[in-house]
């Protein structure tokens, strides 16, 4: 007979082993060769350009289908910032390969990325985008914000019920674009154009530095750990389009 203890160490023991294989923030994106719309990619070609990684739930299903026809209509953004975008889920070829041909015969909009075949739900399950009880056999809508050194900078997940915020998703990448090229924070509800953050100082000598110099980099000091200061957009390599009017 199974005791109540040894039950609940099994669960605990198997609740660890999940935990050492969830991806995290600044893990490498694990690398894959799948099948795709446009035929064999991995996810290391792509290394040197940003991609976004997302799973749907299914094909022929009224979300997912809003959801991508959001991606194909913002598709010029996501180029202008230099992000390959890149679907995923545990349909098959041949029903991606007939969802998207549906979605462009009563939109007109050619879906213009590839979507990953993933049926033995062996990538899903590399980067945990199935639910671990399998209730449901399908993906969630899970986000995934890779940078060029392949390194996973933000994780997103959505329920099945509700489609992504297309514009929300836009502004992260903007706001991490311009983390990694200023060496600065964004605050809350941040936009393209608005003040940023300098970072808070490590060392209690930068602290002073900082309170007892009112003009420290031309920036507004609120307190010595909350400095704004404005970016001029003239610096910016690649100025990111305003998106407000999406949010």
């Amino acid at each position: 007979m199974i005791s109540k203890s040894n039950n609940v160490e099994n669960i605990n023991n198997n609740n660890s082993n999940i935990c050492r294989e969830c991806l995290t923030i600044g893990r490498i994106a694990p690398d894959f060769t799948a099948i795709t719309t446009e035929g064999p990619i991995t996810m290391s070609q792509f290394r040197g350009q940003w991609v976004l990684f997302f799973s749907h739930p299914g094909d022929f299903t009224p979300v997912c289908t809003s959801e991508f026809i959001s991606f194909a209509q913002l598709y010029p953004e996501f180029e202008k910032r230099n992000v390959q975008l890149l679907g995923i889920s545990i349909d098959s070829n041949p029903s991606h390969l007939a969802w998207l041909y549906n979605i462009l015969e009563f939109t007109g909009i050619k879906i213009p990325f590839p979507v990953i075949a993933d049926r033995d739900s062996v990538i899903a399950a590399m980067y945990g985008m199935v639910n671990p009880d399998r209730i449901y056999e399908q993906t969630v809508r899970d986000v995934f914000i890779i940078d060029p050194t392949q390194r996973i900078r933000a994780i997103l997940t959505y329920p099945a019920t509700n489609g992504r915020n297309m514009y929300e998703i836009l502004r992260l990448i903007d706001a991490l674009q311009v983390t990694d090229e200023f060496k600065v924070n964004t605050p809350a509800n941040w936009m393209p154009g608005d003040p940023v953050i300098i970072p808070y100082p490590n060392t209690f000598d930068g602290l002073l530095e900082r309170a007892n110099n009112p003009d420290y980099e031309d920036a507004n000091c609120v307190q010595w750990y909350l400095c704004y200061k404005d970016l001029p957009i003239e610096e910016i390599e690649n100025p990111p389009s305003r998106i407000e009017e999406g949010l």
